[in-house]
């Protein structure tokens, strides 16, 4: 085992009395040490109950025969710490997320790893670090939290992000804005709608990556418990039959992932985690497949932010393995690819079914006949950007409108509130991608706002930074090349011309080219934001968005 190096040997009992110490016996250290990557903490509601998941994976280590070891992950919360500065270190922090998992994994030298994350950012950056270390390895996230219930509605928090705007445009009372607080969010868990901590721990059971229900089962429910144990079960039998995720996670698993990808209407976020983990795998992935699998795969199932079901219905209707079924029927998936389950796709999804068909929609009448993402490209975008265009009203598909350019989003939110925006203006927010951000801050304010206001058909908003999984409308993200490098997104003014044609996969510029040109002479990058710490580190080494916003 790959612990004897720390474990074995005469030369190495100064090792064991360091174990003994903390108080593990010569019987615990004689059997496999498996890594418990554990994210709990008391800021993030998706993980404030991780200490129950690690609990009963630790209680399934020792059924199987292993000792766990548990140890600390940090987690940014998105919701937290969206519309400030706190921001700015969300999707930063998916790389020390990352590094911290190798380096407790490889400096105390476990066979194995159990990996507990549940939101935006530690799910991709566990999978990133799993590839990279590439010992047995599972994945079992804290579950989905239930939705909140409004006068006879169900609500999550993207009701409460758009409710500045309703409060804004009259819509509510403050007594209302007050009553909802309470509701919206009425458990633990990761935000109920199939935001980007759901779409990740979804991707994660698709990619093979985390047992059936890892995807769905809500964190309260004593099946996440029971889930639990059985991952700190299945992880003794993926070290016994030596599999590791690189043997999990290849080309084939990353195209059933982006093919689920569609079918969900996952986050745009999806854009640049996927990649990113692929990229820690040996892979590469073109953003124009994800053009390719969009176009022959149907979205089946329209949750919050684009449709009124939450997580909890997408569980009740049978979950991840139900829609990969339905897949699988229709020659969308590569089903004889090993799993964390130690079976193939096909073996584990042959047992699926649709339960709620209003919930998960049949192959032959889907919500949309194309998937829920779409990359476009243009003048204005030739690096590429990203659109969840499920969650895109019909009549804003196509777009085209005078520019009102923001150099940072509080600047655009300031003036959302203060009805300085038309209708038919593109708002364009810039400088805030990964390099020049730095740390590429989602948007979600923004367009919250625009969409409590009830203008959501009537603007549309384009940034080099990213928008929530939360968002819905016409709001672009990831433009690439960002402005910080020079992208045609830094050299916009305001009245430019902007022609957004999603089913086009169009996005360009409508200024000639000898303009930009002498635009372009007189154009100087913006001073960063930081002068020192880790985000000036991090926007030194950080690649575009168009490639997952990696640091190599």
């Amino acid at each position: 085992m790959r612990s004897d190096v720390i474990r074995t040997g005469p030369e190495r009992a100064a090792h064991r009395s360091l174990f003994k110490a903390m108080g593990y016996t010569t019987e615990e250290m004689n059997r496999p040490l498996i890594g418990i990557a554990n994210s709990a903490n008391e800021i993030v509601p998706g993980h404030i109950d991780l200490d129950k998941i690690a609990q009963a994976v630790k209680t399934g280590v020792r059924i199987a025969g292993g000792t766990p070891v548990e140890f600390g992950v940090i987690g940014v919360c998105d919701g937290i710490a969206m519309g400030h500065d706190g921001m700015r270190y969300s999707l930063a922090s998916r790389e020390l997320i990352a590094d911290s998992v190798e380096i407790m994994a490889r400096a105390h030298a476990f066979d194995a790893l159990v990996l507990i994350p549940n939101c935006d950012k530690i799910i991709p950056g566990m999978l990133m670090a799993a590839a990279r270390v590439n010992i047995p390895t599972i994945v079992i996230s804290g579950g989905p939290m239930l939705a909140g219930r409004y006068n006879g509605k169900d609500i999550s928090v993207t009701q409460m992000f758009e409710a500045a705007g309703a409060l804004a445009a009259g819509e509510i009372s403050a007594d209302d804005l007050a009553e909802m607080e309470d509701i919206a969010c009425p458990s633990c868990g990761s935000c109920a709608g199939m935001f980007t901590a759901n779409s990740m721990n979804c991707l994660t059971e698709a990619l093979g990556m985390g047992l059936p229900g890892n995807g769905t089962i809500p964190a309260v429910m004593s099946a996440r418990i029971r889930l639990a144990k059985y991952a700190g079960m299945k992880i003794m039998e993926l070290i016994e039959r030596d599999i590791k995720p690189r043997d999990i996670m290849t080309p084939a698993a990353f195209q059933n992932a982006l093919a689920v990808d569609m079918a969900l209407g996952c986050s745009t976020n999806t854009v640049l985690h996927v990649p990113a983990i692929a990229y820690e795998a040996g892979i590469e992935i073109n953003l124009d497949e994800l053009n390719t699998i969009s176009g022959k795969t149907p979205h089946l199932v329209s949750l919050s932010p684009g449709g009124s079901h939450h997580m909890q219905d997408l569980d009740e209707a049978g979950g991840v393995h139900a829609v990969m079924k339905e897949l699988a029927d229709n020659g969308l998936l590569q089903t004889d690819l090993i799993t964390v389950t130690g079976k193939t796709v096909g073996e584990n999804v042959s047992a699926a079914k649709i339960r709620r068909p209003d919930v998960i929609r049949s192959f032959a009448d889907p919500y949309h006949k194309v998937g829920g993402l779409a990359i476009l490209r243009g003048s204005l975008a030739p690096g590429g950007a990203v659109v969840k265009q499920s969650a895109v009203e019909p009549e804003a598909l196509k777009f085209r409108g005078p520019a009102r350019v923001f150099e940072c989003e509080d600047d655009a939110v300031a003036a959302i509130l203060e009805k300085r925006i038309n209708k038919g203006e593109v708002i364009v927010i810039r400088n805030e991608g990964p390099r020049g951000g730095p740390g590429m801050r989602e948007m979600l304010t923004a367009t919250a706002t625009v969409s409590g206001l009830g203008m959501g058909k009537d603007i549309a908003l384009i940034t080099d930074g990213r928008f929530s999984g939360a968002t819905r409308g016409a709001a672009i993200g990831h433009v690439s090349p960002e402005a910080a490098e020079g992208g045609p997104i830094g050299l916009i003014r305001d009245g430019d011309i902007i022609n957004i044609d999603i089913p086009g996969r169009k996005l360009d510029l409508e200024v000639e080219t000898a303009e930009l040109e002498n635009r372009r002479k007189t154009w100087q990058p913006r001073e960063p934001n930081v002068k020192d710490g880790y985000l000036l580190r991090y926007s030194k080494g950080v690649s575009s968005a168009g490639k997952g916003a990696v640091v190599s």
